[in-house]
């Protein structure tokens, strides 16, 4: 029982204290880091993370040091090496801002280095560094360089790549601009005593009164441009708009003639329309106005028949009723005969007698002449008797005539005029005489 336990204890023991043991060890490096472990025999190992590194207590001395890069911004104000055109120096002064980055080198032996000659230094102390010796080559460049290189990359300057080696200036001209090529190689040697590397050179502005008298030119210039487009767009625009708009007034003041000859073709139907209704109406009028005035023709027409042959009917029947009485009376006058002559003579002297005498009594003078005697004249007795007898008569038939019935066209009483002898005397004038 007792050996179990043992055993059990020695097992717990070494579960629990191998990885303690191991740790103790073995010590991690993480990313960005470079822990560099000097044995007792003086020899140096160099472990970069993520890794895990042996350090042993007692027998071996470890440090980190970190392997990210270092980013050091730098401003450098200098002159440049610009000539005139006769040869004679005529520096512009520039101000260069730029951002550099190095980092540790990639050797063991400049791993060492810069953990000895570099981050043995404060911060501050490794920044300061850093920005005297990345100024330092930068005033150096500038010198080499003329004001027009500094603002245009990737161009070859014989004259600034001279110190370097040519292949190096090959491919450094291939790579960067000739400022940072110049920078890299001038400060590369000085980096490389402090175990470090020059990985980039970032070019943030070039700043001088020239450049920026040809920045505002170029502004200038561009705004000019900028605006002489803005005008020509405008004017663009503007002459769409206007051709967009006589487009519109074409296309409206055709609908508007359109609807114009539209109405003109419907007002002009409408008044064929209306006069071919008028013609109709009046053809229909008229016919009408034929029709009753041929109705109204053919009633005249009928009543005046009618009326002529009532009137012819009328007429006949009185000239019928005036004949028969007529008729009647000369039948009448006829059977009276010499008593009805002599009684109308009787009734008729007193007013034959007062009408002389009043001619008489007016002095007014009466002739009984016409009858002749033995010597070829008449009495007076016998002329004055006929002329009683003439007028006696006239008056007889003027009160037949009179008393005859009344025509409505004078027949009777023409009938009557013409009912004496054929010398224009009565007919009983020769009885009378006797």
């Amino acid at each position: 029982m007792n050996a179990l336990i043992i055993a059990a204890v020695v097992t717990l023991s070494v579960v629990i204290l191998t990885p303690m043991i191991v740790s103790a060890f073995l010590r991690d490096v993480e990313a960005g880091e470079i822990r560099l472990v000097s044995w007792l025999n003086g020899k140096l190992r160099i472990y970069r993370g993520p890794c895990k590194a042996t350090v042993i207590p007692i027998f071996t001395v470890s440090r980190v040091i970190p392997a990210s890069a270092i980013n050091v911004d730098i401003e450098i104000t200098d002159q440049t090496a610009d000539m005139d055109s006769t040869g004679v120096p005529a520096p512009v002064k520039v101000t260069v801002k730029a951002s550099a980055i190095v980092s540790v080198g990639e050797e063991d032996s400049m791993v060492n280095t810069a953990a000895n000659k570099f981050f043995s230094k404060s911060d501050d102390e490794q920044l300061s560094t850093l920005t005297d010796v990345l100024s330092s080559a930068g005033r150096r460049a500038i010198n080499l360089l003329k004001h027009d290189q500094l603002f245009n990359s990737r161009t070859a300057a014989p004259a600034a790549l001279a110190p370097l080696k040519e292949k190096e200036a090959l491919v450094a001209h291939g790579e960067d601009d000739e400022l940072a090529v110049i920078i890299k190689e001038a400060c590369s040697r000085e980096l490389l005593d402090l175990g470090l590397s020059f990985n980039s050179l970032n070019i943030k502005a070039v700043l001088s009164e020239v450049a920026d008298a040809r920045r505002r030119e170029s502004a200038a210039r561009a705004k000019a441009s900028a605006d002489v487009v803005q005008a020509r767009e405008e004017q663009r625009s503007k002459i769409a708009q206007l051709e967009a708009a006589q487009k519109v007034n074409d296309q409206e003041r055709a609908l508007k003639m359109q609807i114009a000859s539209n109405g003109a073709a419907i007002a002009r139907a409408e008044a064929e329309r209306q006069a071919v209704i008028r013609d109709l109406r009046q053809a229909e009028l008229g016919a009408t106005q034929i029709t009753q005035a041929q109705a109204d023709a053919d009633q005249n027409v009928i009543a005046m028949e009618a009326e002529g042959r009532a009137q012819a009917s009328r007429i006949r029947l009185v000239a019928e009723a005036e004949a028969d009485a007529i008729r009647k009376k000369a039948q009448a006058l006829l059977e009276a005969g010499q008593v009805y002559l002599d009684l109308r003579r009787l009734e008729l002297a007193p007013e034959l007698t007062r009408a002389v005498a009043g001619a008489l009594t007016n002095s007014q003078f009466v002739n009984f002449g016409g009858a002749t005697g033995s010597n070829g004249s008449q009495s007076a007795l016998a002329t004055g008797s006929d002329d009683v007898l003439r007028v006696v008569q006239t008056l007889m038939a003027a009160q037949v005539i009179t008393q005859a019935p009344p025509s409505g066209d004078g027949t009777s009483r023409s009938r009557s005029n013409g009912g004496g002898s054929a010398d224009g005397q009565p007919a009983w004038s020769a009885s009378s005489k006797q």
